[in-house]
């Protein structure tokens, strides 16, 4: 069972991804829980609709169009998110990209989609969180996760780009993880699962939702990992299904 009484009052998060799917619904469950919240992402009309219902359901919520990718976006975006929220407590790196669909295999792959997959992948998130961490350990706390993939730990064919940029994404949570460890600040990777998104339909179009996660109940998993984060080493990575049975093993 998630603890769904543990809220985030006081707490300012940043999200990216946060137009559709997890990053939507994870921004919908922050602010159910208290949190003040920007959302990123680069069309702006989606990200106004969720934006809106959460206001409708009374939290606070903040939208930013902004490509993460975009090296010239990320200080005018973290500079934004702080101004309208105040100074970020909590940072979740969710926005991704695929590159083209249908996936390629690595010999079909062209080098500049590459460049962009690991772009918005891997160096927009490095871009956040240098603008944000500095601010995080000056006030000696605070809260990073990647949302990161099981493509980060298996390697499939037509997943390269994605899987490398995955795997990458990780090591970087590890690092930033070693050097912030006398800050205060904390850094997970996420593994949300196999979810009923439009990115794993434009991945695997093939496949059936009904054996595929709710994002909204993924995300109440992850809301529950973030309330309880201390209980889990910086820098480690989880897997969001199985929460419940981490979390009890490091009460144990």
């Amino acid at each position: 069972m998630q603890d769904t009484g543990r809220r985030f009052e006081a707490k300012a998060a940043l999200v990216t991804g946060a137009s559709r799917g997890l990053g939507a619904e994870l921004a919908r469950e922050l602010a159910r829980r208290g949190a003040r919240v920007a959302l990123v992402a680069r069309e702006a009309g989606p990200l106004e609709e969720v934006v809106r219902s959460i206001r409708e359901a009374g939290g606070e919520a903040h939208a930013l169009p902004a490509d993460v990718g975009d090296k010239r976006a990320v200080y005018a975006l973290a500079g934004a998110a702080a101004a309208l929220v105040g100074p970020i407590d909590l940072l979740v790196h969710n926005a991704s990209t695929l590159g083209p669909t249908p996936l390629p295999l690595l010999l079909d792959t062209e080098c500049e989609d590459l460049e962009h997959v690991l772009e918005v992948n891997l160096v927009g998130p490095f871009r956040l969180t240098k603008a944000i961490a500095g601010s995080m350990a000056l006030r000696r706390r605070g809260l990073v996760v990647h949302v990161s993939s099981y493509a980060s730990v298996s390697a499939y064919p037509g997943w390269g780009a994605y899987g490398v940029s995955k795997a990458a994404l990780d090591h970087l949570a590890r690092s930033w993880a070693a050097e912030l460890a006398d800050t205060g600040v904390r850094v997970l990777s996420v593994d949300p699962g196999e979810m009923n998104t439009s990115m794993h339909a434009d991945a695997i179009p093939d496949a059936d939702p009904a054996t595929l996660a709710d994002p909204a109940d993924v995300a109440a998993r992850i809301a529950d990992l973030i309330a309880h984060a201390e209980r889990v080493p910086s820098g480690a990575r989880v897997e969001a299904a199985r929460w419940e049975a981490a979390r009890a093993e490091a009460t144990s």
